[in-house]
């Protein structure tokens, strides 16, 4: 073993020894798709063991908390006392604190939409919305899109969910929320005036408060640099950067982004549990 992968061990051993809850990215770094890293079923079950808590914690504000508790459900990796954490719940959250009472007009799926609702937020069309919130709609149209518009255009804040520009598949990725922020910048003149999710501080905010956990005892684990680990790095959060997903040695090298120890994939801390 050379001395840069014994320092990175030891980084990695205090990393895990420190935390008491991992936040844990989905694509990349617990499965690819629908296919399971590995030996993850029994690695979670370590992590559970140890008495450390698992919040799988995603960009995507797509799917609904109980999507996602029913995809981990029927891959059987969504334990006893696991949560689920979006960038959409953050939003919602965000919104509550900020614009309480307030009007939203969502750009998003009729899930987010029912989350929102059960969050108190008034949802509205855009004539009589104060607010405009832009999340990974799947169900997007061109009306929806010069709905929103005309509100950004017309100096109504504006909120984005996440500023992923592509959403991980096989194949061709598809556009995510980031290339949607392009297109309304291009169109009104403006960018979001918050954006809630990883690598930005609003979704480490509400997990803090959720967790009520020092940050120091929160590690973030995912597979990009510039969204996982600078989320860590710009919360204070613990980081580990696995390698099983949209990232190599060398583009981890690279990274301007630097997580506290890296790994080949999260099955590695099983034995350092």
């Amino acid at each position: 073993m050379n001395c840069d992968a014994k320092e990175n061990g030891k980084r990695l051993k205090n990393v895990v020894g420190q935390t008491k809850v991992f936040l844990l990215d989905m694509d990349g770094t617990i499965y690819i798709e629908n296919e399971l890293i590995g030996d993850m079923r029994n690695t979670l079950e370590a992590v559970r063991r140890s008495g450390r808590r698992i919040v799988y914690f995603t960009n995507n504000s797509s799917k609904t908390v109980r999507e996602y508790e029913k995809k981990l459900t029927r891959l059987g990796i969504f334990g006893q006392g696991d949560e689920v954490y979006t960038s959409g719940v953050a939003a919602a959250e965000y919104l509550n604190e900020f614009y309480a009472g307030k009007k939203v007009y969502l750009v998003g799926t009729d899930g987010l939409k029912g989350e929102f609702a059960e969050a108190g937020i008034p949802l509205a069309d855009a004539d009589g919305a104060e607010i405009g919130v832009l999340a990974y709609d799947t169900t997007l149209t061109f009306e929806k899109i010069v709905k929103l518009n005309r509100m950004i255009a017309e100096g109504k804040p504006y909120i984005a969910t996440h500023p992923d520009a592509v959403c991980p598949a096989k194949g061709v990725f598809p556009p995510d929320v980031g290339s949607f922020i392009e297109l309304f910048k291009c169109s009104s003149g403006r960018y979001p005036d918050v954006i809630c999710g990883k690598p930005y501080t609003v979704m480490g905010d509400c997990i803090k408060r959720r967790l009520c956990l020092p940050p120091e005892n929160i590690c973030m684990v995912g597979d990009r640099p510039h969204t996982d680990i600078r989320f860590a790095n710009n919360n204070g959060f613990r980081s580990i950067l696995v390698l099983s997903g949209e990232t190599d040695a060398a583009h981890a090298a690279a990274a301007p982004d630097k997580a506290e120890a890296v790994a080949e994939s999260l099955n590695e801390i099983a034995a350092l549990l």
